[in-house]
């Protein structure tokens, strides 16, 4: 009674053992490609907003100054003294805008360009331009010491579509992890014998000598 299961087993493992060897990879890319799409379909649009603040120096400032001050409000803009009067404008809490707005800035150019992001896109414009807005305050509070404003360049535009990836685009990136993953188990499979080869013979291994093999 207790051998039934195993024997049970071994015809499965025996079936598994004969498919063909390119079954690994289409299993892979199929399951890979169906988890792909269904986290796609799952997983809720993301939508972004973009607005941009260009620092601007006083006439007893450097012309170079701006790029300099634009770094450093670049880094402040998502400090808590920012946000924290940017929230009255976006009418979401601190945590909210601290997870969701994201700033950039480049050497180039005296510019911040104020990212943010959400599931509604209404939302993502409301929280760009609250930031940008509250940014350009706290610059004017400090314009007597820094000589640098910052004015609002460009306000942020509702975005027309999401800027998160499709379900056709995560199922394609599922398939082709999925596929990588099927090379991997394909070539880490052990390869069969020939049909004519048999099993390789054991090694003999010599007996303990006797008194006939001494004598002579």
């Amino acid at each position: 009674m207790t051998d039934t299961p195993t024997r049970r087993r071994r015809p499965s493992l025996d079936r598994v053992r004969k498919l063909p060897a390119w079954s690994a990879l289409v299993a892979g890319t199929f399951l890979g490609g169906l988890s792909g799409g269904v986290y796609g379909l799952v997983t809720p649009p993301v939508y972004t907003a973009t607005s941009y603040v260009v620092a601007v120096p006083t006439d007893k400032a450097p012309s170079d100054a701006a790029r300099g001050f634009a770094q450093a409000y670049g880094r402040v803009a998502t400090q808590l003294a920012v946000l924290g009067d940017a929230q009255v404008w976006a009418g979401v809490p601190v945590r909210t805008l601290r997870d969701s707005v994201r700033t950039a800035t480049s050497p180039d150019a005296p510019m911040v360009a104020v990212t943010a992001t959400s599931a509604q896109p209404g939302l993502a414009v409301d929280m760009a331009d609250a930031v940008s807005r509250a940014l350009t305050r706290h610059a004017e509070d400090t314009k007597g010491s820094t000589q640098v404003r910052l004015v609002q360049f460009s306000r942020a535009v509702r975005p027309g579509k999401p800027s998160s990836a499709s379900s056709g685009v995560t199922a394609l990136v599922g398939a082709s992890a999925g596929g990588l993953l099927g090379g991997l188990v394909l070539l880490a499979r052990p390869r069969r014998t020939g049909r004519g080869e048999g099993p390789a013979p054991a090694a003999s291994v010599p007996g303990p000598a006797t008194a006939a093999d001494v004598q002579r």
